[in-house]
């Protein structure tokens, strides 16, 4: 169940993936309490950093409580993508730098970044062997199978990325072109994992321990990273290293421990980014914590007019006192 990427020992191999607007601090400490062994951020702009947008160089800052951490960059030019790692690796109290080359989102592909790389497999090498020259941290770069189902490359990719120096690579299931339709291909990531030496965490669809049985049964992968799986429900860490570490099924999660965590979760956002904004950004993350939730449609609704922490604490308190 270890995972060791670079010189970073990680307790297990059971990860969190970078989702952008989402894996903030706060989502990332609440998903190391509940047994991450190691999260990614959201995918922060190389052009960002080096132009020194304040909100931008905010998203490197890293808590205590969340190590291991890895920051991922995004951008489409080789050249600033170097001097952002080379600004990570000297300013953030990150453990691992990671790049993005994967995103399969339209703003992402048409600045060149992200999925984008896939089509040019000589210039991921390129980016990545240049950078793993400059940086001290260890490096890692996270994919998809391909552009699109006619040009399959992942396990060329993953071998470039392999010979430029990288410490591990994440493979997503699924290609550009699927974004996140249909189901993740297995085949996809065991033809990465048959390729390479180095570490691979395979990513895609895994939302329970079956999932993830699934997954490293069928393609030998050294972890697995969880992402939509994780949004509202960050037992899933829990689950499956009690799973995979002591054969334990998991637990129903009753109401009073989800409504906790939401609250919990509120609390360290505020305490990062003040209460007007954090419970704006709130109110995506309650309504995943709510959909786990039995008769909880009357307060979901509620969730999209919330103002203020004492708006959401009475509508989880109302919600309650409903079911008894």
């Amino acid at each position: 169940m270890k995972l060791k990427i670079g010189n970073v020992e990680l307790e297990h191999n059971i990860v969190l993936a970078p989702m952008a607007g989402i894996t903030n601090e706060a989502f990332r400490i609440i998903c190391r309490r509940f047994g991450a062994a190691l999260v990614y951020s959201e995918m922060i702009s190389d052009k960002g950093l080096l132009y020194q947008n304040e909100r931008t160089l905010k998203m490197i800052s890293v808590h205590p409580e969340e190590h291991p951490v890895a920051i991922q960059l995004f951008g489409g030019d080789i050249e600033s993508l170097v001097q952002a790692a080379e600004f990570v690796d000297q300013n953030s109290d990150a453990d691992i730098i990671d790049l993005n080359m994967g995103c399969p989102v339209n703003k992402v592909v048409k600045g060149k970044g992200g999925a984008h790389f896939l089509k040019d497999p000589d210039k991921i090498y390129e980016a990545v062997s240049e950078i793993k020259a400059r940086i001290s941290k260890p490096l890692t770069v996270k994919i998809r199978a391909g552009w699109d189902h006619h040009s399959i490359n992942c396990d060329q990719v993953a071998r470039l990325v392999e010979k430029a120096g990288a410490d591990a690579i994440t493979i997503h299931g699924r290609t550009r072109s699927d974004l996140y339709s249909g189901t993740v291909n297995l085949d996809f990531i065991k033809r990465v994992k048959n390729s390479v030496s180095i570490p691979v965490i395979g990513n895609g669809d895994i939302k329970s321990y079956e999932d993830a049985k699934k997954m490293f049964d069928e393609t030998g992968v050294d972890g697995v990273m969880i992402g939509r799986g994780a949004l509202g429900n960050p037992w899933i860490f829990k689950e499956l290293t009690d799973y995979f570490e002591k054969g334990l099924l998991p637990n129903e999660i009753d109401a009073e421990e989800k409504i906790r965590v939401l609250l919990e979760h509120l609390d360290l956002l505020i305490g990062i980014k003040g209460e007007k904004r954090a419970v704006l950004e709130m109110r995506s993350q309650a309504a995943w914590y709510f959909k786990h939730l039995p008769h909880s449609k009357s307060a979901r609704q509620g969730l999209s007019k919330i103002q203020t922490k004492e708006d959401l604490v009475n509508i989880c308190q109302e919600y309650l006192k409903q079911r008894y």
